[in-house]
């Protein structure tokens, strides 16, 4: 292996060590802010960032984490509308934890991979845009198919996909959406510092 090859594995690897404390902190610590029975997802932002400079494997990785880390936050009841998905199903509360995650991540980097070549931003802008859809997507997709009693008993009553719109994920969603789309100019200059110092 080359000295130049080197070099960057030991990059890649620092980065993203860097990345994964990250979110496994702001994962954590968000779970207790809440917008209605789920906490929001800041954790998306590193995830993003780590799959346009390193690849959508290490989204997916990145991913993966962040999923751990609320599937620990749902058995634990450190999030309490998780423990009650735990509670009613263990094992698709733990599939459709780690598949939103994950592929948030993984979709995160192939966009911008397809992307970025022609227009950097908006490869950004597109990156960050997917992987709240798809995150939040997943989760709605699988509440509905795996846990519609549970939804059917925070609805009260009401619509389902009412509920699940105006009351379930709407504000949390749009919250991450716009926190992604604000610092998607941030994240720009993130990946030019990192090609600097790698080319230095």
């Amino acid at each position: 292996m080359s000295n130049t090859s080197k070099k960057t594995n030991v990059y890649r690897l620092t980065g993203l060590g860097i990345l994964t404390a990250i979110i496994i902190v702001l994962q954590i610590f968000t779970t207790f802010i809440h917008f209605g029975p789920f906490s929001i997802t800041l954790a998306l932002i590193p995830i993003v960032v780590g799959a346009a400079m390193y690849g959508k494997g290490a989204g997916a990785y990145l991913g993966a984490v962040f999923s751990v880390v609320v599937v620990i936050m749902c058995i634990t009841g450190g999030d309490p509308g998780g423990f009650m998905v735990w509670s009613a199903n263990p094992f698709m509360c733990v599939v459709m934890c780690m598949l939103k995650g994950t592929a948030a991540g993984f979709l995160a980097g192939l966009m911008y991979q397809l992307i970025a070549p022609k227009n950097q931003l908006l490869g950004v802008i597109i990156a960050a845009l997917i992987s709240p859809i798809a995150n939040t997507g997943i989760f709605i997709i699988g509440m509905l198919l795996f846990f519609r009693e549970t939804l059917a008993s925070w609805a009260g009553g009401s619509d389902l996909l009412t509920y699940i719109i105006m009351g379930l994920t709407g504000v949390n969603f749009l919250i991450e959406l716009g926190v992604n789309m604000v610092l998607g100019p941030i994240v720009v200059k993130i990946i030019e510092a990192v090609n600097k110092t790698k080319r230095a």
